[in-house]
This record gives C-alpha cells, structure tokens and sequence, in this order.
C-alpha cells in the first residue's frame, strides 16, 4: 500500500528523501481520486526501491495541503531532492504518471 503522508511525517517521508516522491493529494469522498487510486498502489510496487510513492489526505492533513496550495484534487506533486519538480492535476492516465516520474529518476 502507498506510504501515508500527514502533516506530522511530511518533512521527513517527501522533503528529506534521497528518493523522488510522487504524493498523491486526496480525499474518500472525491471521484476522480478515486479513479487514480489504484494507479498510485501500482505505481508503489512497480517503483519500489526507486522511488516513494505516497497519498495525502486533504481533510487529515490541511496543513499540508494549504502549505503547498492544494485547491483541486487529485493533485499528485513529484518532488526530488525537497523541491517540487513536476505536478499533475486531474484523473490522468498511467503512462503520464509514469513519465512524470521516470524523467526524474
């Protein structure tokens, strides 16, 4: 299962990896979240050991998401080394995901 992210671990799990981070921003009632759900689980066995893949959840943790101006949701962020490299808003397919991602490895 992804990694959780909250408020409390978000330094240390996204901000202080030597991996890139891939975080999913979400929430149980939200549509599309829903929909790339299951890509982001994926996506955490395939990227195993090369990357952390993670989802937080906008209505647990508002710190973070107003920390990084989280308006819609899914929003997925790709961070590598602290720095927010890439972002993604929307349902979108895989293959963008996976693109997004492998330019940063």
């Amino acid at each position: 299962m992804a990694v959780e992210i909250t408020d409390a671990n978000f330094d240390e799990v996204v901000l202080k990896s030597d991996k890139p981070v891939v975080v999913d921003f979400w929430a149980a009632w939200c549509g599309p979240c829903r929909m790339v759900g299951p890509i982001i689980e994926e996506m955490h066995n395939e990227y195993d050991g090369k990357a952390i893949i993670g989802k937080v959840d906008v209505d647990k943790n508002p710190g973070v998401s107003a920390k990084f101006g989280i308006r819609n949701i899914p929003t997925i962020l790709f961070v590598k080394n602290g720095e927010i490299a890439d972002k993604s808003v929307g349902a979108v397919p895989k293959a963008q995901l996976t693109s997004k991602l492998d330019a940063l490895l």
